[in-house]
């Protein structure tokens, strides 16, 4: 039977699932939820490279992307921020939708599917 990994797993999550090679992250929000969605997406892909080193990957391994917006017009000041972070030509598939998110403070929550 093939292993699971799981990274930092409590009662109801793990930060990330490993299987198969294949990296699944939770949704990430920022960790200072006082900036702008701008800061806040930094932070968030500031997390996802580190998660993905530790998975022994990198972001030229993205495969999917789910992205949460609190309000959708935000979208053009976060994929500024996204776009100048993707490695050229390695854009993975992404929706990108708006949603009421846990937190007010919260302005974007990000999950990814990568690989090794």
């Amino acid at each position: 039977m093939t292993h699971i990994l799981r990274t930092d797993a409590d009662s109801i999550l793990s930060k990330v699932v490993e299987y198969h090679g294949f990296i699944f992250t939770q949704g990430l929000v920022a960790r200072d939820l006082s900036g702008d969605v701008a800061a806040q997406t930094a932070d968030i892909l500031e997390q996802i490279d580190h998660l993905l080193e530790v998975h022994r990957t990198d972001k030229t391994r993205l495969l999917q992307a789910q992205i949460w917006l609190a309000v959708i017009d935000d979208r053009a000041a976060m994929n500024k921020v996204w776009a100048a972070w993707l490695p050229e030509g390695g854009a993975p598939t992404r929706a990108c939708v708006e949603a009421k998110l846990s937190d007010p403070r919260m302005r974007v929550e990000i999950m990814i599917t990568a690989c090794r």
